[in-house]
């Protein structure tokens, strides 16, 4: 091999394998007078996360109770690891109890290319 050709075998040996993330974002609307029982059962399957391997972090938040808006964001390392968690009876219970009474502008995205935001 020529020595470009050399560079490139090594480089792809050291370089760690590019994976995608899953990120789960976005927003739900729920009800202003029912946002914080939402809110308490959605956290709920914070542990059924967290038991997950493929979890990387799960959240639901308050962003205005007044209008019940409730941030969600999640990341997980694959699809997989997804669906094994919205396979979990919890949370299939969550989406048919709210589902009826949502507006949900959650989104799925592959990402790819992690870094810092500062740099």
């Amino acid at each position: 091999m020529n020595s470009l050709q050399d560079k490139a075998a090594t480089t792809a040996d050291t370089e760690p394998p590019v994976q995608t993330a899953i990120i789960i974002a976005g927003r739900v609307f729920v009800p202003a007078g029912d946002v914080e029982t939402f809110i308490t059962e959605a956290q709920a399957t914070y542990p059924v996360a967290a038991a997950n391997p493929g979890n990387v972090l799960i959240s639901f938040c308050v962003e205005d109770a007044a209008t019940g808006t409730v941030t969600v964001l999640e990341q997980w390392t694959s699809q997989e690891a997804l669906d094994r968690h919205l396979a979990t009876p919890e949370v299939m219970a969550l989406f048919v109890k709210w589902s009826p009474h949502m507006r949900n502008e959650v989104r799925k995205f592959d990402a790819l290319n992690e870094r810092d935001p500062r740099a």
